[in-house]
């Protein structure tokens, strides 16, 4: 009975730190004037880094880790002007009329065809969603990274880029199991 009545407390300091009260990590609503973009690297077959990623025309930055990256949780970041603007202008080409969205993928605009890629999608919103843009509708690109049509080469190199034009590299390559 003694030995019962000193592992109920245990248990519950035990259970205690299971219970944890993660509070959703957001940015700030951008002071500049711009565009907020969000990308998101799904899933593939394999060890591909998989996560998200929200930068803000002011340069704050976001990376919410998913699978397969060296960070255990939500980090900020920050980008320079010209880090931002580089991913602004590289994405312009692809990113559809404001408020729309588009979808690159097998069978509906693409002929040639890899399995076992990631998806990605990108965001575009002006403004914050709880203020500055209420209401609007962000523009969306989804990419299934596995179309091989050689039009969209263009679009493979620049999503394969944002890592190094965000300075985020490191936070991305899993560190080695010792």
């Amino acid at each position: 009975m003694k030995r019962a009545m000193m592992m109920g407390p245990v248990t519950l300091l035990a259970l205690a730190g299971c219970v944890t009260d993660r509070e959703k990590v957001e940015l700030e609503p951008p002071t500049a004037a711009g565009d907020t973009i969000r990308f998101t690297a799904g899933r593939c077959f394999g060890a591909c880094p998989a996560y998200r990623l929200t930068v803000t025309p002011d340069g704050s930055g976001l990376l919410e880790p998913e699978r397969f990256t060296s960070v255990p949780g939500p980090t900020r970041f920050t980008v320079s002007a010209a880090q931002y603007r580089q991913l602004r202008t590289g994405l312009a080409p692809w990113k559809p009329v404001t408020g729309t969205a588009k979808r690159i993928a097998q069978g509906e605009n693409c002929t040639r065809f890899a399995t076992d890629m990631p998806s990605y999608t990108i965001e575009w919103t002006r403004g914050d969603a709880k203020g500055g843009g209420k209401g609007a509708k962000p523009t969306r690109l989804d990419f299934q990274s596995g179309c091989m049509d050689s039009r969209y080469a263009r679009l493979r190199t620049t999503i394969g880029a944002i890592p190094k034009t965000l300075g985020i590299e490191p936070m991305l390559k899993p560190k080695p199991a010792s």
